[in-house]
């Protein structure tokens, strides 16, 4: 093997809550995968014995591996199950309570019973010093130095593992936040220190707070994972360089990433957005609704034009994370870059109740890979979205995933029989359905969180469906949405793996900037953006000449509360540059929000904006997985399509199998990393990209 070829093996790891991905980018840029149930004891364990299994059956030694790239939900099980780092904050006199005051917003505004997640840093955790600076950054009282070393006593009696310092107005002047913070580092040079300078230096004082201590709460689970991933990789022979998936879509290396920890909260999720970007861009669908349905949950996420949708709002750990504003209150606020991604707790491992009232529920509490659904037998007795497929005749009954896991379809139908049909006096198999379509309206609401909600309408798109539940949904979600054609790429259940292999070292840099857009014409923003590029040169580790910068303003009308990120032009004068930016923004108000306000308000930039990336080799994502030793499939079996076409006799395909031409549903797709469900009304066939391609009538 020539250096060319060694430089070429870069291995990609995605861990979800029921099953863990690999992903090996070989020299000739195609791709082998591996996928096996996570290990939540030690999610670390499962990449591990995942990755020896695929270099073994690929035939490449450990010390091979150039790279290595991972997306995982450890910050986000840390949030989403309340168990972070014990958490201070450390904020100016008065301010204490900005976290439970949070923002005017109630996602169930007539349920007398709702109640605000409980703040990450508990009340008597939250201290005040005095001190205040001015919105012009003007000190108007010095910082105390008294009521800081009164806060760090408690800080240290309580033994708390991590510390959040944000002040009021500190992204104007931040010489307390940094007084504080060395104090803090002296003092505790092993606890973890998030300031909101060094993690969002722009306005507002509820989304800086909020995400500063984020920042902190998932910054000791974070690290420990990451560790202990390095370790266990260096100890089996891997001492290649790991880089980590960003919410917003790049990578970046560990050192990196353990600095800002936060930005990594939706990091799973992104890399399937980045894949099918990449699918977007090479193979001509240039508007697509990206749907991710895996084990635990569901996630959608749009494509228009070719490009990633992004957001700068992003709420975490509530029902539903999402950026989407009509949604919002419920969760934890984050303010950093992120994909427009919308979540919910609906995965194959759902699992499945009948409420009070006599409704079926589904999720957002998951079977998880331990214990898992009732047929998986591994001690899960709890129904799940993924046992009422086995029933219904959609998913193998004997085995998935090539065989390594087994299926027991009589456990399957004994739980939906006795915790579930017998409850609502209904048949098991009219239940099972009724499960999937409960399952598929808690999706549906994901999809419109990122399209009807943003003014957009899904009859325009089409819809690219990956992860292990993604193509056993796809279809009859995408009726419900009236899109009418499906995509279902090659290896689709490893999907976010793939993604990982096509993505880029990538670093979003802004600073806060509040000033009127016609302030251009005397004020020269260069000198921002030359601070920014370097913060960018300097994370990134790469020089200048490799990294390719785009800049940004966020801009608003007068008067707003938020703000639109818009690209900053290159050339031109400063009057040609406000009117091209003027004209931008009030073209994308007026698509985001049905109207814009022409002429009529001022318009001022809030923060300056860089984008750094390095651009990498491309991979080709193709149909060249082994079937991981699965038998054959039958040729048919009997599956369910609800009380218009009943229990019908269902041709079951692999996709290699499927040939050149058209087939009519139903019919089953069987692969090693998924099944695709092609139900009686809508056709299927492959592309010459091995992609399946469903049409619905």
């Amino acid at each position: 093997m020539d250096s060319s070829q060694f430089r070429a093996l870069r291995l990609a790891a995605d861990i979800g809550g029921t099953f863990t991905d690999i992903a090996l980018s070989r020299s000739d840029g195609s791709t082998a995968t591996e996928k096996l149930l996570s290990t939540p004891d030690n999610y670390a364990d499962a990449v591990v014995e995942g990755t020896l299994r695929l270099l073994s059956r690929e035939g490449v030694t450990p010390g091979e591996v150039s790279e290595v790239l991972h997306g995982c939900t450890v910050a986000t099980n840390a949030i989403v199950e309340h168990k972070g780092a014990s958490t201070a904050l450390i904020t100016t006199e008065g301010f204490r309570d900005v976290l439970e005051l949070r923002r005017v917003r109630t996602p169930r505004l007539y349920d007398p019973r709702w109640q605000k997640p409980p703040p990450l840093a508990p009340r008597h955790l939250r201290l005040e010093v005095k001190e205040r600076v001015a919105h012009d950054g003007k000190i108007i009282v010095a910082l105390d130095m008294t009521s800081l070393e009164a806060a760090i006593d408690i800080i240290e009696s309580a033994g708390v593992e991590a510390v959040a310092v944000c002040l009021i107005n500190s992204y104007t002047n931040p010489s307390h936040e940094q007084l504080i913070a060395t104090a803090l580092r002296t003092r505790f040079p092993d606890k973890f220190i998030s300031v909101s300078l060094e993690v969002l230096p722009q306005i507002r004082e509820y989304e800086r707070t909020s995400t500063t201590v984020i920042n902190a709460y998932v910054g000791p689970p974070v690290k420990d994972y990451v560790s202990s991933l390095i370790e266990q990789l260096t100890q089996v022979g891997i001492r290649a360089r790991v880089l980590i998936m960003q919410s917003s879509g790049g990578v970046l290396s560990a050192k990196a990433v353990l600095d800002k920890p936060a930005q990594i909260i939706e990091c799973g999720p992104a890399a399937g957005v980045i894949g099918a970007r990449h699918i977007g861009r090479s193979q001509g669908y240039a508007n697509i609704i990206t749907f991710d349905m895996g084990g635990t949950t569901a996630k959608a996420s749009v494509i228009e034009g070719g490009e990633l949708t992004s957001s700068e709002e992003y709420e975490v750990g509530a029902a539903m994370s999402t950026s989407s504003a009509l949604m919002a209150g419920a969760g934890y606020a984050l303010k950093l870059p992120v994909i427009d991604i919308s979540e919910v707790g609906a995965g194959g491992g759902s699992m499945v109740r009948v409420d009070k009232g006599g409704a079926i529920k589904v999720g957002p509490d998951s079977a998880g890979a331990h214990p898992g659904p009732a047929c998986y037998s591994l001690g899960g007795t709890a129904p799940t979205v993924t046992d009422a497929n086995v029933v219904l005749g959609y998913l193998n009954p004997e085995a998935l995933a090539g065989g390594s896991v087994p299926i027991d379809w009589e456990k399957a139908y004994l739980a939906l029989e006795t915790q579930v049909a017998n409850a609502l006096d209904r048949g098991v198999m009219e239940t099972a359905y009724g499960i999937h379509q409960v399952a598929n309206m808690n999706m549906v609401r994901a999809v419109k969180a990122v399209t009807t909600h943003r003014g957009r309408d899904t009859r325009d798109f089409g819809m690219l469906a990956f992860g292990g539940s993604g193509g056993v949904h796809a279809v009859t979600l995408a009726r419900e949405l009236r899109i009418t054609e499906v995509i279902v790429p090659p290896a689709a259940g490893v999907f976010s793996a793939l993604g990982l292999l096509c993505s880029e070292l990538e670093l979003n840099e802004a600073r806060a900037c509040l000033r009127p857009l016609d302030s251009l014409a005397y004020w020269d923003p260069e000198p921002t953006f030359d601070a920014l590029v370097e913060t960018l040169t300097n994370r990134l580790e790469h020089p200048p000449d490799e990294i390719d910068v785009q800049r940004f303003a966020d801009l608003r009308y007068q008067g707003q509360a938020f703000e639109i990120t818009i690209p900053y032009p290159n050339a031109g004068g400063s009057a040609e540059k406000i009117e091209t930016l003027t004209t931008r923004f009030d073209k994308e108000h007026e698509r985001r929000y049905g109207h814009c306000f022409e002429g009529q308000y001022g318009i001022e930039v809030v923060n300056l904006r860089t984008i750094g990336g390095v651009r990498r080799g491309s991979i080709t994502l193709a149909a060249n997985v082994l079937d991981g030793g699965m038998e054959p499939p039958p040729s048919e079996r009997m599956a369910y399509f609800g009380s218009e076409f009943g229990t019908l006799t269902t041709k079951v395909f692999s996709r290699e199998s499927m040939g050149d031409r058209e087939h009519r549903g139903p019919i089953i797709i069987e692969e090693y990393e998924g099944t695709t469900v092609v139900p009686p009304n809508a056709s299927a066939i492959i592309d010459e990209f091995a992609n399946i391609i469903i049409r619905l009538s």
